[in-house]
C-alpha cells in the first residue's frame, strides 16, 4: 500500500410488563429499483432504511423467511445489492409505540476509539455487545454511538464482528468511504487477525485450514454454518491461516489470520478440527463451557477477539493499522495454568 503507515492501538477508558396494542401493518408490496445511494449496501442496512418504524427483529425475520425478493430471487441479510437490482419489500408490520420508544431508547455511549478522522471510526467492540439491533437484540453498537452522536449526519456499520467477539470494529462517517472499505472487505485486501484459546494442544503442524463453508437455518431460523465438500451447492472456499502463540497445557492461544471472511469461519473451521474455542456457545463443547463459567476461574464469554486489523484509508490510500489489546480477562485467563 502507498503512503505512510498509521497505527492506532487502543486507549481504554476508567473503567412485566403493560400489554402492547397490536401494531398497523404496512399493506401494500413495494418495489424498490437500487439506485447509486445505496449501491453496494447490505440488503438488511437497506431495509432497515426503507422501514422506518418496523422493529428491527421483524426485518430480520422477513428475510430468513424469503419474503424480501432480489430479482425475484431470495437473499440473505448479507447479500450485497448492486446498481438496478429490483427488491421486493413486502407488506410489514409498523413498530407499536411502545417498540418505538424501547428502539429510541439505546443508552448513549462511546467505545474505546482506535482511530477516527473525518471519514472513519474505529473502537474496540466490548465481547457481549452486538454491533446491532435485530434477531431479540433491540439496540448494538451502532444504536449506541448515533444515539451519543447526535450531530453525525452519516455513521454506518463497514463490517462485523459476532456478539460474543470483542475487539477492533470500523465504522463509516460518510457514504463514499463505507463503499470503498465495504470493497476492500469483499476483495479481500484488509488484513484481519485474531486472537483464539482454543481446547486441547493444537497440532502443530495445522497451519492451513482450507475448507469449503455453508451457511444454513435451523428449524427455528437460527444460523448455522458447517463444513461442506468443495462442490457442494452453495458452499464458499474459506482458509484461515494458524499459529500457535502459546500452549497453556489444557488449552492453546492461537493467533490466527483471515484470508477469507465467512461467516463464523473461525469458529467452525477450529471446531471442526477437534478444538473448540473456549466458551463458544454455538460450536463449542458446552459441558467445559459451563464448568470453566462456574468454576474458580469464572470465564463466562467466548474467547475470541479481533486483535488487529489492517486496510488502505479511503481517501489517502495510506495504510491503517488498528490494534485491540487483549481484554483483561482473557489476559487474566491465558496467565493462569
Amino acid at each position: 500500500m502507498a503512503g505512510r503507515i498509521i497505527e492506532a492501538k487502543a486507549q481504554r477508558p476508567a473503567a412485566k410488563k403493560p400489554a402492547v396494542p397490536a401494531a398497523p401493518v404496512q399493506a401494500a408490496v413495494r418495489l424498490v429499483q437500487i439506485d447509486e445511494g445505496s449501491e453496494g449496501q447490505r440488503l438488511d442496512n437497506f431495509l432497515l432504511r426503507e422501514l422506518k418504524g418496523v422493529p428491527k427483529t421483524h426485518v430480520y425475520r422477513v428475510i430468513r423467511a424469503g419474503e424480501v425478493r432480489v430479482n425475484k430471487g431470495r437473499a440473505q441479510a448479507d447479500t450485497r445489492l448492486a446498481l438496478g437490482d429490483m427488491v421486493r419489500i413486502p407488506p410489514v408490520r409498523v413498530a407499536s409505540p411502545a417498540e418505538k420508544e424501547s428502539a429510541e431508547s439505546a443508552p448513549p455511549r462511546e467505545f474505546p476509539i482506535l482511530f477516527e478522522d473525518e471519514h472513519l471510526l474505529v473502537v474496540d467492540k466490548p465481547a457481549g455487545t452486538a454491533v446491532h439491533g435485530g434477531s431479540g437484540v433491540s439496540f448494538g453498537v451502532i444504536e449506541q454511538l448515533r444515539r451519543a452522536r447526535p450531530q453525525a449526519k452519516f455513521l454506518e456499520l463497514v463490517h462485523r464482528l459476532d456478539k460474543e467477539t470483542s475487539g477492533v470494529l470500523v465504522l463509516a462517517k460518510k457514504r463514499s468511504a463505507l463503499t470503498h472499505l465495504q470493497d476492500q472487505f469483499r476483495g479481500r485486501e484488509t488484513g484481519k487477525t485474531y486472537y483464539a484459546l482454543v481446547w486441547g494442544d493444537w497440532p502443530e503442524k495445522l497451519k492451513v485450514i482450507d475448507q469449503a463453508l455453508l451457511k444454513t437455518l435451523d428449524a427455528k431460523g437460527e444460523r448455522h454454518v458447517k463444513v461442506v465438500d468443495a462442490e457442494h451447492e452453495g458452499a464458499k472456499r474459506s482458509i484461515t491461516l494458524v499459529k500457535i502463540a502459546k500452549r497453556l497445557g489444557w488449552a492453546t492461544l492461537l493467533d490466527v489470520t483471515l484470508k477469507t471472511g465467512r461467516t463464523h469461519q473461525i469458529r467452525v473451521h477450529l471446531s471442526q478440527n477437534g478444538h473448540a474455542i473456549v466458551g463458544d456457545p454455538k460450536y463449542g463443547d458446552f459441558d467445559k463451557n459451563r464448568e470453566l463459567a462456574r468454576g474458580p476461574k469464572r470465564f463466562g464469554r467466548m474467547f475470541l477477539h479481533a486483535r488487529r486489523l489492517q486496510f488502505a484509508h479511503p481517501v489517502s490510500g495510506e495504510a491503517v493499522i488498528c490494534e485491540a489489546p487483549l481484554p483483561t480477562e482473557c489476559q487474566l485467563l491465558c496467565a493462569t495454568n
